[in-house]
């Protein structure tokens, strides 16, 4: 697949607004500051399409970016930020469950990782909500040019076993956003799905 044209089309505080076509979705999920922004800009070739900010927890809406003018990404808020007030966490959850499970144009989702380290339990709960709901998602291991590339086969390999027991898994992917690492099987995968 490769991106010719993509254009921020709206962001949403909540699932009333959700655009009414028929366009296939890939959502983005994980955790605050894992690097949403920064792959979808990647993916894009963009520097500054989809928004980045050094404040986690900034991204309170679904944001949406038509792409190639047949199908959306959706950067969905990050999760387990904790400095953010209780209520407003609990609604971002509601919010991305509700989508998660109830969007039938959502297609694949995009899970990342944080390469530097070991999936959070919270990482963990989500892949299995995924895996529950029978949603197709592929893990993508974020900030991969900070690990040496000694150890990156066997950190890939430690990934893989982790999260090869989930049937909905159809991948697990090292990304770099600053070298494009995993860009082009990342968009092979996502074409494969729309």
């Amino acid at each position: 697949m490769k991106i010719t044209s993509a254009e921020f089309q709206l962001g949403i505080p909540n699932l009333r607004q959700l655009p009414r076509d028929d366009l296939k979705e890939i959502a983005f999920l994980g955790r605050s500051n894992v690097g949403k922004s920064s792959i979808i800009n990647k993916l894009c070739s963009r520097k500054k399409l989809a928004r980045q900010s050094n404040d986690p927890g900034k991204t309170r809406e679904l944001n949406f970016y038509l792409i190639n003018k047949r199908i959306c990404f959706v950067d969905l808020p990050g999760y387990g930020y904790a400095k953010a007030p209780e209520q407003i966490r609990s609604s971002w959850g509601k919010l991305i469950e509700q989508y998660l499970k109830g969007r039938r144009q959502l297609a694949l989702v995009i899970q990342l990782v944080d390469s530097r380290h070991e999936p959070t339990p919270l990482d963990m709960m989500m892949v299995g909500w995924l895996d529950y709901y029978k949603i197709p998602f592929v893990v993508v291991l974020t900030k991969a040019d900070k690990l040496p590339r000694s150890k990156m086969p066997n950190y890939l390999k430690t990934a893989r076993s982790v999260f090869s027991p989930y049937k909905y898994c159809k991948d697990v992917v090292p990304f770099s956003s600053i070298t494009g690492e995993g860009k082009s099987t990342v968009l092979h995968i996502i074409s494969q799905f729309v």
